[in-house]
């Protein structure tokens, strides 16, 4: 067994492209090695800031290529096309066999079994591979034609302890690494992945990510059992530092505390998303005034600390700046500036945006039974933020920083708490709103959104989503779902669609109701299937849904869920099924029912029986309200088994008279469709 070993040496490639980089080398080479029936036992990708590896491990020193027949020409094509063929097979006229095919004669070549050196097939391989990166952003750097994400330096290749001789563009593979990627003066000559990673790991670079992520968290847990505080590791900084650094060291940092009286997620924003530091907290879970940097090397003279403290004070000093500036500014009086801020091209401005949702939220607000005039006031100022300084610098704080300065200017906290959580949620996990004027805000700004967007004939496809409308709409299923508050969905959007028509914006998408209603039906379905709902089950529900009950019709599938495995819910399926394909099986011969049954002709206590239970759950469907138990709803359509087993073990439904066969078969639809009051149970599979 052997090693086939490849490093790629450049200069620093950002984080964002070393994951690509790494999936897609590791997936173009295991996809020839599969083609070319390489074996092997293992395989990995690891980066640093400047060198990409590769190692597959337990290479076959052999590769048995497995005959096949290859299809030439048609008999009748022209010469040229023949010798084509031969030469690119490398064969003679000799060597060819003529076969029949449903589209006439064609030449066919048997290439036999051969065994092949795996270090005669690498070569090409990794040529073919390199040429096959994809870069997101690339260039050429100085001379030759090679385009590439960074300039690409060195490639190290290595198979069975054995340089692998071969060019990619200008620059010749080698046997040797540079201990250090900038100065490229140390090389070291290396045998396989073993001696490269204890040839690196003797100048303290770590080429491993996974092992460069247990030794940050290692450092972090240092420091937070030494100062007694906690680190907030955001994954996604983390994973950005580990593809930052070959040597990790994690240094303790300060800001002036008085830094602390502005927003916390000023702060957060500018520590993590601006400068990928980590904020910490302290055990009551109050932001400090000290951070943590992951510097790419050791700091003995503070000088990495002094440095990194500087450019935070500089960027939080502006920031403070911006915030005192516009906290102060009065938000009615901003209001007008709005008119002249454009929304969307065919959607108006921020100011018309505003409007609409005052109008839709005071719409909502009846059926949450609050304030009209809060919501409508929380509506009229909610984007005023957007032109102030601070969101200019932080375009990710708008709204955050609109509830902070209607606070500041003394508005109710319900106003400023809206204002807050208006965008909220921003995916499948995160926080929702939860307040009443947070629901209603929340709610009239993604249906204003998604109605605009929709009616100017603006929807995603398949592969691309500008404007986030999925985001938006997963937001509106999940604010109505978890809030377990079901609303008119269908008259909000007529509502909002016809206030662009009163301030002479036209909607000219002509299926817009349907394409929208569409469209959220389909983000209810990717949100119960998110929920690990059955897939039956969610179509099941996406039947019966009306945009206007879907938190009623998630509840009911949630509950079927848990329990369709369970005997009461084997049992509704299966009696649901058994009426149901009788009927399925008459309606194929265009036998004509009329949805009502006689008990006059009834000709035994089974038929009586089963009318009485359907009657007795038709009434419990008629009784109950919001407060449904849909366990127990269950449970009452399983007791029906019974009634329904003896009707059809003592009933022939197929009776010779055929006004007693269509009474029976009118009783059996009338039993499928009480059941249907509470799922279309024809969408439901039997065993799963």
């Amino acid at each position: 067994m052997s090693e086939f070993f490849l490093e790629l040496l450049s200069e620093e490639i950002p984080s964002n492209l070393q994951k690509k980089l790494r999936d897609d080398l590791l997936e173009n080479f295991q996809k020839s090695f599969n083609e070319k029936s390489i074996q092997f036992k293992n395989s990995f990708c690891k980066s640093t800031p400047n060198r990409a590896v590769i190692v597959f491990e337990g290479l076959q020193k052999e590769t048995i290529i497995k005959s096949e027949e290859i299809k030439g020409p048609n008999i009748k094509a022209p010469e040229k096309a023949t010798e084509g063929f031969l030469r690119s097979n490398s064969i003679t006229k000799k060597d060819l066999i003529i076969k029949k095919t449903d589209k006439g004669d064609f030449y066919f070549f048997k290439k036999k079994q051969q065994k092949i050196k795996t270090q005669n097939i690498l070569k090409d391989l990794i040529l073919e591979n390199l040429n096959r990166i994809q870069w997101k952003k690339s260039m050429r750097w100085g001379y030759g034609e090679l385009n590439w994400g960074r300039p690409l330096k060195s490639i190290l290749a290595i198979y069975d302890k054995k340089k692998i001789d071969f060019k990619f563009h200008h620059i010749p593979s080698n046997n040797f690494t540079f201990l250090d990627a900038q100065f490229e003066e140390k090389t070291k000559i290396v045998k396989d992945y073993k001696d490269y990673q204890s040839s690196l790991k003797k100048i303290e670079k770590i080429v491993d990510n996974d092992e460069r992520k247990k030794i940050i968290e290692k450092q972090f847990d240092k420091i937070e059992n030494k100062k007694n505080f906690l680190i907030d590791r955001n994954s996604k900084v983390l994973d950005e530092v580990i593809n930052l650094t070959d040597q990790p060291n994690s240094i303790i940092c300060k800001f002036d505390e008085r830094f602390l009286k502005i927003p916390k997620e000023i702060l957060i924003i500018t520590m993590q998303h601006h400068q990928k530091y980590f904020p910490t907290y302290n055990t009551k879970g109050d932001l400090t005034n000290e951070f943590i940097v992951v510097s790419n090397k050791l700091d003995k003279k503070g000088l990495i600390k002094l440095g990194n403290e500087r450019v935070v004070e500089a960027r939080l000093t502006d920031a403070e700046f911006f915030w005192n500036k516009d906290k102060s500014l009065n938000l009615v009086k901003q209001v007008s500036k709005l008119k002249v801020m454009n929304y969307f091209e065919g959607l108006g401005t921020y100011y018309d945006k505003a409007q609409r949702m005052r109008k839709l939220g005071s719409m909502i607000s009846d059926e949450l039974l609050i304030s009209k005039e809060k919501v409508e006031l929380s509506a009229s100022i909610s984007k005023v933020d957007l032109i102030s300084e601070i969101v200019g610098e932080f375009p990710e704080l708008q709204g955050l920083m609109g509830g902070y300065f209607a606070e500041a200017q003394g508005f109710e906290k319900d106003i400023s708490i809206a204002i807050s959580e208006q965008y909220l949620p921003v995916g499948l996990d995160s926080k929702i709103s939860k307040k009443p004027y947070s629901i209603a805000l929340s709610i009239s700004d993604k249906l204003d959104s998604l109605v605009g967007f929709f009616g100017i004939d603006k929807k995603p496809t398949s592969s691309k989503d500008p404007f986030a409308l999925r985001r938006l709409a997963l937001g509106l299923v999940r604010t109505i779902i978890e809030n377990k508050k079901d609303f008119k969905i269908k008259d909000l959007i007529r509502y909002s669609a016809s206030l662009y028509e009163t301030q002479n914006l036209k909607l000219t998408n002509q299926n817009l109701f349907n394409d929208l209603e569409d469209f959220l039906t389909d983000r209810f379905r990717y949100y119960m299937r998110e929920k690990n709902i059955r897939n039956d089950i969610v179509e099941a529900s996406i039947v019966n849904i009306n945009l206007n009950t879907p938190t009623i019709e998630f509840d009911k599938a949630k509950i079927l869920n848990k329990l369709i495995n369970n005997q009461s819910g084997k049992d509704v399926i299966a009696i649901y099924k058994r009426a149901s394909n009788i009927i399925e099986s008459e309606n194929r011969k265009k036998f004509k029912l009329d949805n009502t049954t006689d008990p006059g002709i009834f000709k035994s206590d089974f038929e009586r029986n089963l009318l009485n239970k359907i009657n007795d759950i038709r009434k419990y469907f008629s009784s109950i309200d919001n407060s449904e138990n849909y366990e127990e709803t269950l449970s009452i359509l399983a007791s029906a088994k019974e009634s329904l087993d003896a009707f059809f073990d003592n009933v022939q439904v197929n009776d010779k008279d055929e006004n007693i066969k269509k009474n029976r078969l009118e009783l059996l639809q009338m039993f499928c469709k009480t059941f249907e009051n509470f799922t279309n149970f024809s969408k439901l599979e039997t065993n799963k």
